[in-house]
């Protein structure tokens, strides 16, 4: 039995889900996300908590996306009506990132500044040079555009310089020995 599947999700004040089908909505004051669930679950509203069963307890699939299902659609209750927030920072000299109209302008060591295109429903603040503040509605699309940031100038292990998910630790390696 799936422990993170039993919870029911409660919904927020401001925020509604509706149930078409096999298609969930919910929209919330940030937005509105849709996703279509498996076959295999039972998605049902009551008063304010959305319960999510599978069809049949015994087969395996709908027991793995019993859990599934359920943190899919809790994400995105969570979203519509908090969002969400990637932090990333900037290790290295001279490394920095500002926004320059619908782009992020980024300095990473390169011949040219590298510049990315900011997706619509994603907002992107610089608080300092060094950080870049990642928001949305979408979990998922989120930590795709955070992905996608990192990949410009990925950590190198011998001086720890690029672009890092905030607190996270990066592994140095021992340099040449003479």
């Amino acid at each position: 039995m799936s422990r993170v599947g039993k919870v029911p999700i409660i919904i927020d004040a401001g925020t509604t889900a509706t149930i078409e089908g096999k298609k969930i909505t919910v929209s919330g004051k940030l937005g509105k996300l849709e996703y279509e669930f498996s076959g295999l679950i039972n998605v049902a509203i009551n008063d304010n908590n959305i319960n999510v069963t599978p069809k049949d307890s015994e087969d395996k699939n709908a027991r793995a996306y019993w859990g599934l299902t359920r943190n899919l659609i809790a994400n995105m209750v969570k979203g519509v009506s908090v969002g969400f927030i990637k932090e990333l920072e900037l290790k290295g000299v001279g490394f920095k990132a500002e926004l320059k109209g619908e782009f992020l302008s980024l300095v990473l060591g390169k011949s040219h500044d590298t510049k990315y295109l900011i997706p619509k429903d994603i907002t992107i603040e610089c608080p300092k040079p060094t950080e870049i503040l990642i928001k949305g509605y979408d979990k998922q699309r989120v930590g795709h555009v955070a992905a996608l940031i990192m990949k410009l100038r990925k950590v190198e292990p011998y001086k720890g310089k690029g672009v890092l998910l905030k607190g996270q630790r990066v592994i140095r390696k021992e340099g040449k020995k003479k």
